[in-house]
């Protein structure tokens, strides 16, 4: 096997064995390489660059596994749309964390690697066609400066997956900063074994928020270092119209990275409203929902924390409360900022809100389209004939004309 400069450490493995099951990969029949990110690689401090392809996909295949992995399937439960359901990995393992050059600590998974000790009645196959879409997106994501996880290959394995119909099988390595989320603490929450929570919490605060460890409430920190991260996803998200489709919150992670590409999409018309995923019918994770569904979802990582952030639990339950209400006024602030960058706005003006607002309606009436819009202004004309035959499109281009120009509105 090629090496291109592993270094693996496995301290998630070093918790106690509860939170993961050992698995090994399924053997791929056939693989091929389709996709390598050699960027990606670079980053992280390896060199495939003379490596054989044939080497490459039997490694990202998990046919040969790269020296000094020890691939895990990892327990975690999840609310998905509201209900409660005991999960983990169940087509995918991770194969340990990579030390990159920087210090930087990864996580290195594949993902549709066969079937697991979570896998309950699923094959564990992952389909080419949502592998590429994974990596496209994701990829896009980082180019678009918006925390995720990234793609590192994707690997072709020649069987085929059944899903609604017969399709071509594929696995794909994902790199995130881990794969904690709130499932993990509410998996822990479930069995409700006061030293495992204990543990996870300390392992998470040294792992992503170490400045929380000397805090008089860690887990409380912890709690609230969160909720701020999760906050600036969210807005950032928000900036280029991105609707992730399936919030729940096995799919939230703790160290505020976009996870799980699944029916998601970025806005065309400008419809807040707008949900993706076939199956959420009540539109529980449209567009305009997720501030929302996240602080929702913090709640419940707030209620799995609370025996760790105080002892008398009248007084972890007001001090989570107090956090997690904070969530919609640190958002909002976050989310006026993005506007006003969008916008061209410098400073800060007390009519910006409405100015910005009443842009977002006359968008979503019009029918417009969300990212060509702005497009429009940043490019510094617009048809005369266009705002002609839109006045309600002049009055507002005017008062925006006005503020970049005195940073103020016409009276």
């Amino acid at each position: 096997m090629t090496s291109i400069g592993w270094r693996f450490d496995h301290s998630y493995a070093r918790l106690p064995e509860v939170m993961f099951a050992r698995a090994a990969p399924a053997r791929a029949r056939a693989p091929k390489l389709v996709l390598f990110n050699h960027a990606l690689a670079r980053s992280l401090g390896l060199d495939a660059t003379a490596a054989d392809p044939q080497a490459l996909a039997a490694t990202f295949s998990g046919a040969a596994l790269p020296e000094g992995s020890l691939p895990i399937a990892q327990a975690y439960a999840g609310h998905q749309f509201g209900h409660f359901a005991m999960l983990g990995d169940g087509r995918a393992l991770l194969v340990g964390e990579h030390l990159c050059p920087d210090g930087q600590r990864v996580d290195i998974q594949f993902k549709g690697s066969g079937p697991t000790p979570f896998s309950r009645r699923g094959d564990g196959r992952a389909a080419l066609g949502p592998m590429l879409r994974e990596y496209v997106i994701s990829e896009a994501m980082h180019a678009l400066g918006i925390p995720t996880t990234r793609s590192l290959a994707v690997v072709a394995t020649g069987e085929a997956v059944f899903r609604e119909s017969l399709l071509d099988g594929a696995v794909l390595t994902r790199v995130a900063g881990s794969h904690l989320r709130v499932g993990t603490f509410e998996y822990v929450a479930a069995r409700n074994e006061p030293e495992l929570l204990t543990a996870l919490t300390d392992y998470t605060i040294a792992r992503h928020y170490p400045e929380c460890a000397a805090a008089e409430r860690p887990a409380l920190a912890l709690l609230e270092a969160v909720i701020d991260r999760q906050a600036a996803l969210i807005v950032e998200w928000l900036r280029v119209g991105f609707i992730h489709g399936v919030m729940n919150t096995d799919n939230m992670s703790l160290c505020g990275e976009t996870i799980d590409y699944g029916p998601c999409a970025f806005l065309e018309r400008y419809d807040p409203g707008t949900a993706f995923s076939s199956i959420d019918h009540a539109k529980r994770y449209a567009f305009n929902n997720q501030p929302s569904i996240a602080q929702w979802n913090l709640a419940r990582f707030a209620e799995a924390l609370l025996p760790a952030i105080d002892s008398d639990p009248d007084q972890a339950l007001a001090l989570a409360e107090a956090a997690i209400n904070r969530f919609a006024d640190l958002y909002r602030a976050r989310q006026v900022d993005m506007m006003r960058n969008k916008l061209g706005l410098s400073g800060e003006v007390e009519g910006d809100e409405a100015l910005i607002s009443d842009f977002l309606d006359w968008m979503r009436d019009a029918d417009a389209d969300y990212t060509n819009s702005f497009s429009m202004l940043g490019s510094g004309h617009i048809d005369p004939a266009r705002l002609t035959a839109d006045p309600r499109l002049a009055t507002w281009h005017a008062r925006w004309q006005a503020r970049l120009r005195d940073g103020s509105e016409p009276m």
